[in-house]
C-alpha cells in the first residue's frame, strides 16, 4: 500500500540537513519566574515592603493590619502571615543580621510587635508610645535585637527586645514620622513635621547635630549601605542626600533627586538605595515607580503598572529587582 510521495529531505546550501527553526529559551537575568511579578494577598493598601539580608524573603506590611511573608524567588509564593495589631501597619523592619529570622512592626495602634518570621508567631508587644507609631528601624550590626520608632506623641523610643519597656526616649519639639539608626548603634537620626533631620546620641539622649534644607515633613529616613549618607524623601516633592559622616564642616546636604510626587493624601512615602549604593529609589503619588542615579542625580528607570500611589519601593540586596 502506497503511503504518499517520498518527502524530500531538506538540505542547505552546504549540503548539511536544516533543522526546523525553534524558539530559544527565554534567559533569565534573576530568580523570578518573570520579569515583573504581581503578589496579591493584602485587603488593603501595603505600606511597607523590606528583604530580608538573604535576600530570599519578602515582608510587606498593610492597612489590613496584617503582614505577609512571601518567598522572594522563583513564583513569590506567600508562606506566612504576621497577625496581632488592632490598627494598620505602618512601617517594619527585619531585626539585627546576628537573629534574623524576626520581624519588628510599627502600627497606628500605638505599639510595636516582634514576630518571628518562621513560626508566624507574636513574640513580644511593646507599649509605651502614647500616640501613632510612624516608624521603626533596627540595628544591623548589634548582637541583640535593639530597635528605634518615632510616633506622633513627639518622642523616638529606644528598645531592647529583651527587656519589656523602653530603654530610652528622644524629646522633639513636634511629631515624629521618620527614623533610621545608624550602624555604630550610638546615633539615631529622626525627622518630622518640622522640616529638619536630627542626628541623637543614644548614649546621653541628646541632640548631636540638625540638618535643614526640607520645606515640608520628612516622610522617611534610609541609612546608606556604608553608612556615610543618609536619604530623605519630604513632602516638598524632593529627595535629598546627607553627608552624616562626624566631624563635616560645611555643608552636610549632598544631592538632590527630582521627579516623585506627594498628593493630598500626605502618606509617609519610603525611600532606599540600593545596596551598592550607586542608585535610590522612593515613593511617589503619581503610580510610578522612580529610580535615579546617585552619582548624576538623573532618573534612569520610570516603571509604570501600580494604580494607586506607591508607597515604598525597595531594592534586592542581591539581585537588579525591585519591589513596590
Amino acid at each position: 500500500i502506497m503511503e504518499g510521495p517520498p518527502t524530500k529531505r531538506l538540505r542547505g546550501d552546504e549540503g548539511a540537513a536544516m533543522v526546523p527553526y525553534q524558539e530559544a529559551p527565554e534567559l533569565r537575568t534573576s530568580s523570578l519566574d518573570q520579569p515583573t511579578m504581581k503578589l496579591t494577598g493584602h485587603k488593603g493598601s501595603v505600606y511597607a515592603l523590606e528583604y530580608d539580608q538573604s535576600g530570599e524573603n519578602l515582608v510587606s506590611g498593610s492597612f489590613d493590619m496584617t503582614c505577609l511573608l512571601w518567598n522572594a524567588a522563583g513564583s513569590c509564593d506567600n508562606y506566612n502571615v504576621l497577625e496581632g495589631h488592632k490598627n494598620a501597619i505602618l512601617d517594619l523592619c527585619w531585626s539585627s543580621d546576628s537573629i534574623p529570622e524576626f520581624v519588628a512592626t510599627a502600627s497606628a495602634d500605638k505599639t510595636i510587635c516582634f514576630f518571628n518570621a518562621n513560626t508566624g508567631t507574636r513574640v513580644k508587644r511593646y507599649q509605651g508610645h502614647t500616640g501613632i507609631v510612624n516608624a521603626i528601624d533596627s540595628s544591623k550590626t548589634s548582637t541583640n535585637p535593639l530597635l528605634v520608632s518615632a510616633s506622633d506623641d513627639c518622642t523616638a523610643k529606644l528598645w531592647d527586645a529583651r527587656v519589656r519597656g523602653p530603654t530610652g526616649s528622644l524629646e522633639n519639639d513636634f511629631q515624629v514620622t521618620a527614623i533610621a539608626f545608624a550602624d555604630d548603634t550610638h546615633t539615631v537620626y529622626t525627622g518630622g513635621i518640622d522640616n529638619g533631620i536630627t542626628a541623637w546620641d543614644t548614649r546621653k539622649l541628646q541632640r548631636t547635630f540638625t540638618m535643614k534644607g526640607h520645606t515640608d515633613t520628612i516622610t522617611c529616613l534610609s541609612l546608606h549601605p556604608r553608612g556615610t549618607s543618609i536619604l530623605s524623601n519630604s513632602m516638598d516633592g524632593t529627595i535629598r542626600s546627607w553627608d552624616v559622616r562626624p566631624f563635616v564642616t560645611g555643608k552636610r546636604f549632598q544631592k538632590q533627586f527630582i521627579g516623585a510626587k506627594h498628593n493630598a493624601e500626605k502618606g509617609l512615602l519610603k525611600c532606599a538605595w540600593s545596596a551598592d549604593g550607586k542608585m535610590v529609589t522612593g515613593g511617589s503619588s503619581d503610580r510610578m515607580v522612580h529610580i535615579w542615579d546617585e552619582f548624576t542625580s538623573e532618573e534612569l528607570y520610570l516603571l509604570p503598572g501600580h494604580t494607586g500611589c506607591v508607597n515604598t519601593v525597595v531594592f534586592h540586596p542581591k539581585e537588579n529587582i525591585i519591589a513596590s
